[in-house]
Protein backbone atom coordinates (compact mmCIF):
# COMPACT_ATOMS: atom_id res chain seq x y z
CA UNK A 1 0.00 0.00 0.00
CA UNK A 2 1.38 3.98 -0.92
CA UNK A 3 2.10 5.68 1.89
CA UNK A 4 2.00 8.76 -0.62
CA UNK A 5 -0.02 11.44 0.78
CA UNK A 6 -1.98 12.42 -1.90
CA UNK A 7 -2.88 8.77 -2.51
CA UNK A 8 -3.70 8.08 1.02
CA UNK A 9 -6.68 11.12 0.99
CA UNK A 10 -7.61 10.58 -2.52
CA UNK A 11 -8.94 6.79 -1.40
CA UNK A 12 -10.25 8.69 1.97
CA UNK A 13 -12.10 10.65 -0.92
CA UNK A 14 -13.24 7.13 -2.80
CA UNK A 15 -14.78 6.12 0.37
CA UNK A 16 -16.56 8.64 1.22
CA UNK A 17 -18.07 9.24 -2.45
CA UNK A 18 -19.43 5.43 -2.39
CA UNK A 19 -21.26 6.57 0.63
CA UNK A 20 -22.60 9.48 -0.90
CA UNK A 21 -23.65 7.56 -3.94
CA UNK A 22 -25.33 5.00 -0.70
CA UNK A 23 -27.25 7.56 0.60
CA UNK A 24 -28.70 9.27 -2.95
CA UNK A 25 -29.72 6.02 -4.19
CA UNK A 26 -33.18 6.36 -5.02
CA UNK A 27 -33.96 2.56 -3.60
CA UNK A 28 -32.54 3.59 0.20
CA UNK A 29 -35.00 3.34 2.79
CA UNK A 30 -35.10 5.94 5.58
CA UNK A 31 -33.41 3.41 7.88
CA UNK A 32 -30.70 2.88 5.36
CA UNK A 33 -29.83 6.33 4.89
CA UNK A 34 -29.18 6.69 8.88
CA UNK A 35 -27.12 3.79 8.47
CA UNK A 36 -25.30 5.33 5.59
CA UNK A 37 -24.93 9.09 7.18
CA UNK A 38 -23.54 7.20 10.72
CA UNK A 39 -20.71 6.18 8.04
CA UNK A 40 -20.69 9.39 6.28
CA UNK A 41 -19.72 11.02 10.06
CA UNK A 42 -17.39 8.20 10.94
CA UNK A 43 -15.29 8.60 7.36
CA UNK A 44 -15.33 12.62 7.54
CA UNK A 45 -14.68 13.19 11.03
CA UNK A 46 -12.03 11.05 10.72
CA UNK A 47 -10.74 12.56 7.44
CA UNK A 48 -10.98 16.01 8.25
CA UNK A 49 -8.96 15.46 11.65
CA UNK A 50 -5.91 14.32 9.74
CA UNK A 51 -6.28 16.65 7.02
CA UNK A 52 -6.16 19.65 10.22
CA UNK A 53 -4.22 17.75 12.30
CA UNK A 54 -1.11 17.02 10.01
CA UNK A 55 -1.93 17.90 6.33
CA UNK A 56 -2.60 20.98 6.45
CA UNK A 57 -0.43 22.46 8.93
CA UNK A 58 2.65 20.99 7.34
CA UNK A 59 1.85 21.91 3.62
CA UNK A 60 1.09 25.34 4.74
CA UNK A 61 4.79 25.81 6.71
CA UNK A 62 6.40 23.87 3.51
CA UNK A 63 4.46 25.77 0.91
CA UNK A 64 3.77 29.31 2.10
CA UNK A 65 2.76 30.24 -1.36
CA UNK A 66 -0.67 27.58 -0.57
CA UNK A 67 -1.38 29.66 2.36
CA UNK A 68 -4.79 30.84 0.90
CA UNK A 69 -5.52 27.82 -0.04
CA UNK A 70 -5.13 26.41 3.18
CA UNK A 71 -6.99 28.50 5.12
CA UNK A 72 -9.74 28.15 2.61
CA UNK A 73 -9.60 24.22 3.19
CA UNK A 74 -10.06 25.19 6.95
CA UNK A 75 -13.23 27.02 6.74
CA UNK A 76 -14.59 24.37 4.40
CA UNK A 77 -14.26 22.00 6.76
CA UNK A 78 -15.59 23.71 9.47
CA UNK A 79 -18.59 23.73 7.66
CA UNK A 80 -18.37 19.82 7.09
CA UNK A 81 -17.69 19.40 11.16
CA UNK A 82 -21.12 21.89 11.66
CA UNK A 83 -23.29 20.10 9.76
CA UNK A 84 -21.73 16.33 10.82
CA UNK A 85 -21.89 17.31 14.69
CA UNK A 86 -25.84 18.71 13.67
CA UNK A 87 -26.45 15.17 11.74
CA UNK A 88 -25.24 13.05 14.54
CA UNK A 89 -27.78 14.30 16.74
CA UNK A 90 -30.89 13.74 14.47
CA UNK A 91 -32.94 10.87 13.48
CA UNK A 92 -33.20 9.74 10.15
CA UNK A 93 -36.82 10.49 10.16
CA UNK A 94 -36.14 14.26 11.23
CA UNK A 95 -37.69 16.50 8.96
CA UNK A 96 -34.49 18.28 8.10
CA UNK A 97 -32.33 14.90 8.09
CA UNK A 98 -32.40 14.86 4.60
CA UNK A 99 -31.91 18.07 3.43
CA UNK A 100 -28.78 18.62 6.04
CA UNK A 101 -27.33 15.61 4.53
CA UNK A 102 -27.72 16.88 0.85
CA UNK A 103 -26.40 19.95 1.92
CA UNK A 104 -23.18 18.46 3.84
CA UNK A 105 -22.78 16.09 0.19
CA UNK A 106 -22.79 19.16 -1.85
CA UNK A 107 -19.92 21.01 0.34
CA UNK A 108 -17.99 18.18 0.91
CA UNK A 109 -18.12 17.09 -2.87
CA UNK A 110 -17.05 20.81 -3.83
CA UNK A 111 -14.27 20.71 -1.44
CA UNK A 112 -13.22 17.20 -2.54
CA UNK A 113 -12.92 17.96 -6.45
CA UNK A 114 -11.49 21.69 -5.18
CA UNK A 115 -8.27 19.44 -3.66
CA UNK A 116 -8.21 16.80 -6.29
CA UNK A 117 -8.49 19.49 -9.45
CA UNK A 118 -5.99 22.51 -8.20
CA UNK A 119 -4.57 21.88 -4.76
CA UNK A 120 -3.07 18.10 -5.04
CA UNK A 121 -1.24 18.57 -8.08
CA UNK A 122 -0.12 22.31 -6.57
CA UNK A 123 1.34 20.02 -3.06
CA UNK A 124 2.65 17.52 -5.50
CA UNK A 125 4.99 19.63 -7.46
CA UNK A 126 5.99 21.93 -4.42
CA UNK A 127 6.68 18.65 -1.98
CA UNK A 128 8.12 15.62 -4.25
CA UNK A 129 7.92 12.28 -3.99
CA UNK A 130 9.95 11.76 -0.62
CA UNK A 131 7.79 14.37 1.52
CA UNK A 132 4.64 13.08 0.59
CA UNK A 133 6.05 9.51 1.57
CA UNK A 134 7.02 10.85 4.65
CA UNK A 135 3.63 13.07 5.12
CA UNK A 136 1.71 9.82 4.03
CA UNK A 137 3.02 8.36 6.96
CA UNK A 138 2.23 10.64 9.16
CA UNK A 139 -1.19 11.04 8.18
CA UNK A 140 -1.58 6.64 8.94
CA UNK A 141 -0.53 7.41 12.07
CA UNK A 142 -2.62 10.18 12.88
CA UNK A 143 -5.65 8.13 11.07
CA UNK A 144 -5.25 5.31 13.85
CA UNK A 145 -5.70 7.69 16.68
CA UNK A 146 -8.42 9.67 14.64
CA UNK A 147 -12.07 10.09 16.09
CA UNK A 148 -14.69 8.27 14.81
CA UNK A 149 -17.92 10.49 16.21
CA UNK A 150 -17.80 14.11 16.34
CA UNK A 151 -18.71 14.24 20.25
CA UNK A 152 -14.91 12.55 20.97
CA UNK A 153 -12.77 15.24 22.89
CA UNK A 154 -10.65 15.56 19.86
CA UNK A 155 -12.83 16.09 17.03
CA UNK A 156 -14.90 18.71 19.20
CA UNK A 157 -11.69 20.49 20.21
CA UNK A 158 -10.76 20.77 16.10
CA UNK A 159 -14.42 21.96 16.11
CA UNK A 160 -13.85 24.77 18.88
CA UNK A 161 -11.04 25.69 17.18
CA UNK A 162 -12.38 26.40 13.82
CA UNK A 163 -15.24 28.42 15.55
CA UNK A 164 -12.48 30.80 17.59
CA UNK A 165 -10.35 30.75 15.50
Amino acid sequence: MSTDAIVLLKNDHKEIRKQFKEFQSPKATTAQKGKTVKKIIELLTMHTYIENEVMYPRVRDLLPDLEDDVLESYEEHHVADVLVMELSMMRPTDERFEAKTTVLIENVEHHMQEEEQDWFPKVRTGLGRKALQELGTELAAAKKRAPKKPSQTSALKKTIDAVIA
